[in-house]
């Protein structure tokens, strides 16, 4: 993806979803659960692939709070009191662009390993 920038971010009245739209003319809505079990943060993804944790138990999950990261990012804040996700606008495109493939392969996982949302 060429270097994109948001017009636009929006967290929904109920806290529950990310409104977010750029400059090229996409825009997503992504929900609060799929960026806290996505999260970038070495908690979740650690620091190989090997490391990375799945999360669960996420579906009521809120965002607090958005904290800008310089010009290149935000830090999501969540009532489970996460927040070392430093979401790139880079990032936050390509989990919109791909949002329906990264939730299914998450929704199986959880199935495999039997946990729940």
């Amino acid at each position: 993806m060429s270097e994109i920038w948001p017009t636009e971010l929006r967290v929904s009245s109920d806290k529950k979803v990310l409104s977010i739209r750029f400059d090229d003319g996409s825009a997503y809505k992504l929900t609060s659960e799929m960026l806290r079990v996505l999260s970038p943060s070495a908690e979740v993804q650690g620091h190989s692939p090997e490391q990375r944790k799945l999360m669960y138990g996420k579906r009521n999950v809120e965002i607090m709070k958005m904290e800008p990261v310089g010009n290149y990012a935000v830090r999501i804040v969540f009532d489970d009191m996460h927040d070392t996700g430093i979401f790139s606008w880079k990032y936050l495109a390509e989990l919109g662009a791909n949002k329906e493939a990264k939730w299914s392969e998450y929704l199986n996982e959880l199935a495999e390993k039997g946990l729940s949302r």
